[in-house]
């Protein structure tokens, strides 16, 4: 006898909340629903075409919303990073294309309205006293700058941790449910004649858009379409077009949808607490729900408090597209792997190297981190002294309170790297690593009170990393299998001066290196060079940051 099913449960999308925040003041509305309302009904006026009447072009949207064109790029780049679907125009656009293909009216009304949303509060950490020892409490380059780091500023000076993936989605629920019926307002059409209750209609189309922020299922369901889960259309005449619903019982669907999804949570999250003892930090995510055994993939991998090691994940090891990096330090952690999204919060002293992430990349309050990352876009926010070498086909956005950022080309490669680009979409042919867009100071969607008018002043952007100071990071090739893949070198192509820097660092080291083959010294010499020559190797490893790399020997 088989057993039946599990139950197929709402979830709120997290892509939109986690990477689809933009803290520009012009896209936060005091009161959403009015000025959204009109904006909706100004573009659709104002369609890209006849034959795609709710599509709207980036100018459009640029004069009704009076910014400027990098942010209205970086508007519909965002939209398109965190959009669900994989067939709509605005994801299958090629990077120089967005411009081109406009985006529907629907999906940047709902992208518009989520700006609103205040992000969960970090929590205290469990053993608060034992990592205190981990992060420094100031830095060897302090000066004028605070001595506490940007992770202590924020949270107070005490240490905490990321919210769990249950406390999250309860969150992101709440939200959803108590403005669930503007939501539905901006979606729904007037009929003329109808009572004052009938009056708002939602056709099926149009109910098809809410997958922007709910899908049904476990992760890897969120393309199968949000009306096959609704009883609300199942009675149409198949040879007829759906017939409009009214708003009300589409509200009422969705309320106790989401009302029955908090419970469960509530329901896990104190099982979990009276259970026998905590998961195993890696696999929490996995286990929020005994449904999700059976599973093909677990909604999203954590990878937490990794220290003083090598830590490495290759495709056939991540099953999931989805990685959050939290709480590591003085590290190498290697994720050679497709991935849709990925974010690295509170980690310091480490090396991160992102394998090709397809969809998005956050940085969150980090400190003397390296992340080398291949990627199609990449938030950076609250950092301090961190260097990003970086292949991106969009401009890398920095935001929030950072300092002493460096960017520099993309540094490494390993053999299924050109494959894995090419899986999720990221182009070897376009870098734009160089040209960091910095947003205001404080980000308006953090659960935090700020002074008034802190968040209008600019952030610290970027400085571009000294070409004399670039070096080629080379991934051990003991951790890929051999005669796997097809990538021999860096796919991105160096820029001239950096390439330069190479070529001459290279040369310098041959000619050292035949100097020292044909000078002839005494043994009490050459004693004295070896010392040398060790001193200032070391000061370089901790200098330069490669000392990590050092981990990959340990236990070889």
């Amino acid at each position: 006898m088989t057993s039946p099913p599990p139950a197929l449960h709402l979830h709120p999308r997290r892509e939109p909340f986690e990477h689809g925040l933009i803290p520009l003041q012009k896209l936060i509305f005091p009161d959403p629903t009015q000025t959204l309302t009109t904006l909706r009904t100004k573009l659709l006026q104002n369609p890209f075409s006849i034959h795609h009447p709710h599509r709207v072009h980036p100018n459009a949207v640029m004069e009704t919303l009076q910014i400027s064109p990098q942010h209205t790029r970086l508007l519909f780049n965002t939209i398109a990073s965190v959009h669900p679907s994989v067939s709509d125009p605005i994801v299958t656009a090629k990077p120089d294309e967005v411009d081109s293909v406009g985006v529907n009216v629907y999906d940047l009304i709902l992208f518009l309205y989520i700006q609103s949303y205040k992000r969960l509060l970090p929590k205290g950490h469990k053993d608060s006293h034992a990592i205190a020892d981990v992060w420094p409490s100031n830095s060897t380059f302090d000066g004028f700058l605070s001595v506490l780091t940007p992770l202590q500023l924020a949270r107070g000076n005490v240490r905490r941790s990321t919210p769990s993936q249950a406390d999250e989605e309860a969150h992101q629920l709440s939200y959803l449910h108590k403005h669930l019926g503007n939501i539905i307002s901006l979606l729904a059409e007037s009929v003329e004649g109808q009572t004052e209750e009938d009056s708002l209609v939602l056709t099926m189309e149009n109910f098809e858009h809410l997958s922007f922020l709910f899908y049904f299922g476990d992760k890897g369901s969120e393309n199968i379409p949000l009306s096959q889960h609704a009883p609300l259309f199942a009675n149409s005449d198949p040879d007829m077009p759906p017939a409009p619903v009214p708003a009300t019982q589409v509200h009422d669907w969705i309320e106790e949808n989401i009302n029955s999804a908090l419970q469960r949570i509530s329901e896990r999250v104190a099982a979990k607490e009276n259970g026998p003892g905590p998961a195993n930090a890696s696999d929490h995510d996995a286990l929020m729900d005994n449904n999700y055994a059976n599973t093909i993939k677990p909604s999203i991998s954590h990878i937490e408090g990794i220290s003083k090691q090598s830590y490495v994940k290759q495709a056939s090891e991540l099953n999931t597209s989805f990685v959050k990096v939290i709480n590591c330090h003085e590290s190498v952690i290697y994720l050679l792997a497709p991935l849709k999204y990925a974010t690295v919060y509170g980690c310091s002293d480490a090396t991160i190297v992102l394998g090709a992430v397809g969809k998005a990349v956050r940085i969150e309050h980090c400190e003397r981190v390296h992340v080398i990352s291949a990627a199609k876009r990449i938030c950076i926010a609250n950092c301090r002294e961190c260097v990003f070498f970086l292949g991106v086909n969009q401009q890398p956005l920095i935001v929030g309170d950072n300092h002493k950022l460096q960017v520099a080309p993309y540094n490494t490669f390993y053999p299924q790297l050109e494959e894995h680009m090419k899986q999720v979409g990221v182009e070897a042919s376009l870098n734009r690593w160089d040209e960091p867009i910095a947003l205001g100071l404080v980000d308006p969607h953090d659960s935090i009170s700020h002074p008034a008018g802190v968040s209008d002043c600019q952030t610290e952007s970027a400085t571009h990393l000294e070409p004399d100071q670039f070096t080629n990071f080379l991934i051990p090739n003991w951790f890929q299998d051999e005669g796997c893949g097809s990538t021999k070198d860096n796919p991105f192509p160096l820029p001239d001066v950096y390439m330069s820097s190479q070529q001459k660092n290279d040369k310098n080291l041959v000619e050292v290196k035949q100097i020292l083959k044909e000078t002839q010294l005494e043994d009490n010499r050459k004693r004295e060079l070896s010392t040398a020559l060790h001193v200032y190797f070391k000061d370089w490893l901790y200098a330069s940051g490669n000392v990590r790399q050092l981990y990959c020997l340990q236990g070889e």
